[in-house]
């Protein structure tokens, strides 16, 4: 159910508005006010991620509501949507800002929970296809970053897909420059420079390259408005100020742990060296040495 009154975004001149934005998308409390409160909008959010014509998705019903609004304890807070397409697909989506160092975990928790659906006596068969997706304000995997990355179940060998009916995606906003031809074919890059958008200048422009951008800048407004939401979204900021070192923190082990690595592999790669060497000079030496 709306939140508030849809007649209201239509007077919205956005004209009017300039200078930073109240709260960016990357905030998962305005992200999620923004999503529930615009089913438009979050439809095409996850037609673009899921590579489908608007056109051909009748509904789009998210199955765990919250209470705009309603204060929620910083220990309970999880905003992970629950979204079902067409009762034919499931689809769990949620905005992760802190690196915590669990999130490869705790996906697969997520997609195991909204493909795990079935009631009493139903076939198996009969199982909805789920996908998790990530929208990281991080690099997932330093090592490899790329912008939006899909996984499935696949043979190591043969890389025969074992089910289609599971599937993980990962969209990096620190990496738009890495998007693929595919992704800008589906704009992409274009929500994921709305969610870093930090200026009503910035948004007003990519609002004019995609119309339902102006649907999510109107929807912004008037939820940005509302005193209680204000201060939910006020309470996240607040909660990323105080976790920011963490990201530092898992940085940093993540490179020295990469540095280590590339060191140990110079070793190994020099001892077997000098091991050639050896051999060739007549020397012996144990493979244990």
């Amino acid at each position: 159910m709306s939140y508030i009154n849809p007649d209201i975004y239509a007077g919205i001149d956005l004209t009017s508005f300039d200078g930073q934005l109240p709260f960016k998308l990357t905030n998962d409390y305005f992200f999620r006010a923004v999503m529930q409160e615009n089913n438009r909008v979050l439809k095409s959010l996850v037609c673009a991620l899921l590579h489908l014509d608007e056109r051909e998705v009748l509904d789009v019903q998210i199955l765990n509501p919250i209470e705009l609004g309603r204060h929620v304890d910083e220990k309970d807070f999880f905003l992970d949507i629950n979204i079902l397409l067409d009762n034919r697909l499931s689809v769990d989506l949620e905005m992760q800002v802190v690196n915590e160092g669990n999130w490869v975990e705790r996906s697969q928790c997520y997609l195991c929970r909204t493909f795990d659906i079935l009631n009493k006596g139903d076939s198996y068969a009969n199982v909805r296809p789920a996908v998790q997706i990530g929208i990281m304000d991080y690099t997932l995997f330093p090592d490899a970053p790329e912008f939006y990355a899909t996984y499935r179940l696949m043979n190591v060998k043969s890389h025969k897909i074992y089910s289609d009916k599971l599937r993980i995606s990962v969209l990096d906003l620190k990496h738009i420059e890495l998007a693929t031809e595919e992704d800008r074919a589906y704009r992409i890059d274009h929500w994921a420079r709305l969610f870093k958008t930090a200026t009503w200048k910035e948004l007003k422009a990519l609002a004019a390259m995609n119309p339902i951008f102006t649907d999510a800048a109107r929807t912004a407004v008037v939820l940005s408005e509302d005193e209680k939401i204000r201060l939910q979204c006020e309470a996240r900021e607040d909660y990323y100020r105080r976790t920011g070192w963490k990201d530092e923190y898992i940085e940093k082990l993540t490179a020295e742990n990469q540095q280590l690595a590339s060191e140990k592999q110079q070793l190994a790669s020099e001892i077997q060296q000098l091991r050639q060497l050896l051999e060739k000079a007549g020397i012996s030496i144990s493979q244990d040495s």
